[in-house]
């Protein structure tokens, strides 16, 4: 376990990492990673916010699998089990709700900016984003049914805002990003039927949509391609590593590897 950290020293740590002042950054962080940090989530929430400054936009993944019928979770989760033990685990299972529903399994720094007062959130019931600042209702307001992280969701935002990742103590694999490129590919993924619960008029309904199905199995082998790139950036903050890349450049990179790599693995 590293030295005991404070705001002022994640502050300076993230200058050095020459995030853009007024920019929009996606992070992605495992905290355990950084090390002991006096106040916490909140404390580097705020230092985050104060090398981008008062105009700067905090955005991270909100998602929830374990509303979902179709998500990896359920299927760990139920694989095995009886049929009334799986009826008896179906009807346990949460709707979602935007505004008060927790993210699951996307750390402590995450579930942080969900909760902040001032956060918005986008709806889609299984991949949303969460996000605190200037550009916030800008990211977080379009997020359709049928596209989890594609154009007509946060990440599309975010590249034409021109964003910049932040990778803190989590691998390139995890990189939510990615998925954008996935998009755009000239033969993209195949549509798949999705199923989730979610709150409507205060009651749980199941609802079933299509989209594209979506697959991170290669986002380690495309990852380290993009962490070999000029412009991306590597740093501390903490006991962490920390990779920064630009999301227009760093997209873009993907799609073109994809398109060369996907089906040779």
């Amino acid at each position: 376990m590293g030295p005991l950290i404070d705001r002022t020293g994640l502050a300076d740590q993230l200058r050095a990492l020459e995030l853009p002042r007024a920019g929009s950054v996606l992070v992605h962080c495992s905290l355990r990673h950084v090390g002991p940090v006096h106040g916490g989530p909140t404390a580097l929430l705020r230092a985050v916010t104060d090398v981008l400054g008062d105009q700067g936009t905090v955005v991270v993944p909100a998602q929830t699998p374990g509303n979902s019928l179709t998500s990896r979770v359920f299927r760990a989760a139920t694989q095995g089990m009886t049929e009334p033990d799986r009826d008896r685990y179906l009807a346990a299972m949460p709707g979602f709700d935007p505004p008060t529903t927790p993210s699951q399994g996307m750390g402590v720094f995450a579930e942080a900016v969900r909760r902040h007062p001032a956060a918005r959130r986008s709806t889609h019931p299984q991949t949303s984003f969460a996000a605190v600042g200037g550009a916030a209702g800008e990211v977080t307001g379009v997020h359709d049914l049928d596209c989890h992280l594609g154009e007509r969701s946060p990440l599309g935002a975010l590249y034409r805002l021109g964003a910049t990742i932040l990778m803190i103590g989590v691998g390139m694999d995890k990189c939510t990003a990615l998925h954008l490129g996935e998009y755009r590919l000239s033969e993209p993924p195949p549509i798949m039927n999705f199923s989730c619960f979610v709150i409507e008029n205060g009651r749980r309904r199941l609802r079933q949509f299509d989209a594209p199905g979506l697959d991170d199995r290669d986002f380690a082998a495309v990852g380290n391609d993009l962490l070999a790139q000029p412009w991306a950036r590597r740093g501390r903050l903490g006991s962490a590593s920390v990779d920064v890349l630009p999301m227009i450049e760093a997209v873009d990179h993907a799609t073109t590897w994809f398109e060369k790599n996907r089906g040779r693995q």
